[in-house]
Order: structure tokens, then C-alpha cells, then sequence
């Protein structure tokens, strides 16, 4: 696959090349909206719900916010890694294919590579943890994949990795840390883009950008250009102020940050803080990418570090505008309220981003400062769907009664184990 290093295809060209590439593989994702979450996200919170953090006796924030929610739970494989899949598969040469392709990972990257390869007609190797769920092993192994066992360091992985290539000359594809499936995961902005302007031209009310918005009180001094009666320039009806996606090894953000960069609409990543899984708000703060995470948060898609790439575009302020975390607390009740309100089914991982806009003070600080009483539209990206009703429901038993962590995984002791496999 093509070099790591290579910056000239990190653009938004590229994406949209990439998109054309794939298009005919993977699904449009729908484009949901919900009221009820947007008033939610719209209504300060309690006092009592500062307490303990930095905003304790402040005024809660009073931003103004409507959701365009991109549900990637409904792609190819119940998450959005087929994106970035078929991309780095359509991008090999026919002698690369030939050789079949292999990877490392316990999670929805290993059942997307399977898929893609059993699309192209090519063998694929995926390396799992012993530990890894036996759903995801039967689900890989469903597409066609050889899933071969290692052990869960990224030591034992890697050196099953080069077994298998040196056996097979299999071409590696990693989860994130390729510019080809950065390009292919960031593809799903292009559609939240399109999608939104075609919904709010049907109903202008979606949008805080309304044409009949009463918060529009003449034109920017020198411009025929509207303004808000913050004299902030009035945005088309269907512009997208911010995108929020959930932040793990970095493909996605790093993908859609790409894709939208240039467009004025801001990109932000959302970490779990629990055990250090928020490594990406972390890094940007010492301004350096840390390396290791071992967390046992519910969101266990998130459970790795920032790639070596991806960081060099997260840490570009002009394309990632910030990174903020939420407690584990906080991911349950948004993916309640997703579950309960919108009838959607999603993966814990999903939600970090909704989370972020309904309780991190900080970021509904930023929405209020900057999007002005008329406020900000914002896409959120539900990334997966790749759970269980069983899972689910020790999810919310373990936080009412307290009780163990249902995420945690059994080692061959039957000692507790962070299951941090990438992808």
C-alpha cells in the first residue's frame, strides 16, 4: 500500500476521489434528525450537574444546537470501517490482490476487511486475541476470513502479523493509521453534507439557519452579506457549523477532518475519559501523541491510542478544532436516550460525541460563544451498531447496581483483561 508519509493525498480531492472508488460497495448511511435530543442539547444544565467539575457556581451554558445524527450503525457490517476497507482494497494493484491481504484486530476493522475481501475474491488473514468476544471471531470467520489466534499485547500481535505475511506474502491494511483508510472512512462527511442541505431545503425548520430566523437583524457593514444580532455572518440553511465524531485510533476524525477541511464547517473528535482512553485530548494538551492506552471503558471501540498519522492531522488546529471526553456515566445515558428516543440501535462507542454536546460544559461553552443565539447545526456520528441486546442490558444493570464492569474481559486465569485491540 502506498507510503504512510505521503501528505499530497491528505485533501479533500482526495476524498471525493475515494468516494467514487467505493460507492458501489458500501451503503449511503441515512440522516436522522431529533427534536427532542436537539432541545435537550438546547436546555442548560442543572447546577447540581457542575458540581465537581470545573464549572462549579458558573452560569450553565445556553447553547442553541440542532442534530443531523449520520448513522453508520446501518452500513455494511454494522459500522463505518467498510468505508476504509474497500477503499485501501480498490487502491492495490492486481498483483497485490492476488496475494490476499491480512490485518490485526479484534473489531469491527476485522469483520470489514473480511467482507471486502470476500467482495474481491481474495483471501484475507485477520489476527485476534484469544480473548477477542466469540460473536466478532464467528462474524469475521462468517465472511470468509482465516482468523488467526495470537495473544492481546501489540507485541504478540504484531509478530503473528509478520508470520503470517512471511507464510502467505499477504499485504497488510491496517485499522487507521493508512492514508488510504483515512481517505475512505472520510467519505462519510461528503454524504453528511449533501444529505443535510437536501433535508433542510424540505424543511428549512431542521436548521438553526432558517431563512426566517428571528435572530437575523440586517447585514455585515461593506457586505450584502446577513448578519445575527452578535454581528456573526449568517450561515445558508443548510451549512453544517460543526461535525463531532468519536475519536479512537483516528481514522474517522482524521478522515472526516480531511474531507470537510476548507468548507467552514469545524471538526471535532470525543474520547472516553475513563482509565486514560482520552490519550487524544491528553497528547493535544503536552502537544505530544501518546503512544499506550489500557482502559477497560464501555466504549471499547475506542480502547487504542492515536495513530501515528492520524495525529498529524488531529493535531492540525486548522483541521481539528479540539477534543473533548466524557464519562462513562455520561456515555450510557446519550446512548439511552438514542436507544429510547430515536429507536436506534447502537455500540457505546457510538454515542461519545452526543454525549460530549449534551453534558461537557466546556464544549456547550464554545457553541454558545461562537454560535450566537442563533446557534450551531452540528452532525454527529454514530460510528457502529456492533453490540448485543445481552450486552446492553449488563451495561445498564452494572450502573444501577454498581456492580462489576460488563466490558471487562476474561483472561486464560480468569484475571480481568483490557481487550485494547485496534479497530
Amino acid at each position: 500500500m502506498a507510503d504512510v508519509q505521503d501528505p499530497i493525498r491528505l485533501n479533500r480531492s482526495s476524498v471525493q476521489a475515494a468516494h467514487e472508488l467505493i460507492k458501489k460497495h458500501i451503503h449511503k448511511t441515512p440522516v436522522l434528525t431529533s427534536k427532542t435530543l436537539s432541545d435537550l442539547a438546547s436546555t442548560p444544565q442543572l447546577r447540581e450537574a457542575l458540581i465537581g467539575t470545573t464549572f462549579e457556581g458558573q452560569r450553565p451554558a445556553r447553547p442553541t444546537i440542532k442534530f443531523f445524527f449520520k448513522c453508520e450503525n446501518y452500513q455494511r457490517i454494522g459500522a463505518f470501517k467498510s468505508r476504509g476497507a474497500f477503499h485501501a482494497l480498490a487502491r492495490l494493484s492486481k498483483e497485490e490482490l492476488s496475494r490476499g491481504v491480512v490485518t490485526h484486530s479484534s473489531g469491527n476493522h476485522a469483520q470489514a476487511l473480511a467482507l471486502a475481501a470476500r467482495t474481491y475474491g481474495i483471501q484475507a488473514h485477520i489476527v485476534m486475541p484469544t480473548i477477542s468476544t466469540p460473536s466478532k471471531i464467528a462474524a469475521t470467520q462468517g465472511y470468509g476470513a482465516e482468523v488467526v489466534f495470537s495473544g492481546s499485547t501489540s507485541q504478540e500481535r504484531e509478530a503473528v502479523v509478520e508470520d503470517v505475511i512471511s507464510r502467505t506474502g499477504a499485504v497488510l491494511v491496517p485499522p487507521y493509521d493508512h492514508p488510504n483508510i483515512l481517505l475512505g472512512q472520510g467519505t462519510m462527511a461528503l454524504e453528511l453534507e449533501e444529505q443535510v442541505d437536501s433535508l433542510v431545503s424540505e424543511e428549512p425548520s431542521l436548521s438553526v439557519h432558517s431563512g426566517k430566523n428571528k435572530h437575523t437583524i440586517g447585514e455585515v457593514e461593506g457586505t450584502s452579506e446577513p448578519q445575527t444580532k452578535e454581528g456573526l455572518p449568517k450561515r445558508p440553511p443548510g451549512h453544517l457549523d460543526a461535525v463531532i465524531t468519536p475519536l479512537g485510533g483516528g481514522g474517522m476524525l482524521s478522515g472526516v477532518a480531511t474531507a470537510l477541511n476548507g468548507t467552514g464547517t469545524l471538526v471535532f473528535g470525543a474520547e472516553p475519559s475513563y482509565e486514560g482512553a482520552d490519550d487524544g485530548r491528553r497528547g493535544l494538551a503536552a502537544n505530544k501523541r501518546i503512544t499506550s492506552v489500557k482502559t477497560l471503558t464501555i466504549a471499547d471501540g475506542l480502547r487504542t491510542p492515536v495513530g501515528e498519522l492520524t495525529w498529524t492531522v488531529i493535531s492540525d488546529k486548522s483541521k481539528v478544532r479540539g477534543v473533548f471526553a466524557v464519562s462513562e456515566q455520561q456515555i450510557l445515558k446519550a446512548m439511552k436516550l438514542v436507544l429510547e428516543r430515536m429507536k436506534v440501535f447502537v455500540e457505546p462507542s457510538a454515542v461519545v460525541g452526543l454525549a460530549v454536546c449534551l453534558y461537557d460544559e466546556e464544549f456547550r461553552h464554545l457553541v454558545e460563544r461562537e454560535g450566537g443565539a442563533e446557534g450551531w447545526n452540528i452532525g454527529v456520528v454514530l460510528s457502529g451498531g456492533n453490540t448485543t441486546v445481552e450486552a446492553i442490558t449488563k451495561l445498564f444493570e452494572a450502573e444501577e447496581d454498581k456492580g462489576e464492569r460488563a466490558e471487562g474481559k476474561l483472561g486464560s486465569r480468569g484475571e480481568r483483561v483490557a481487550e485494547n485491540v485496534a479497530g
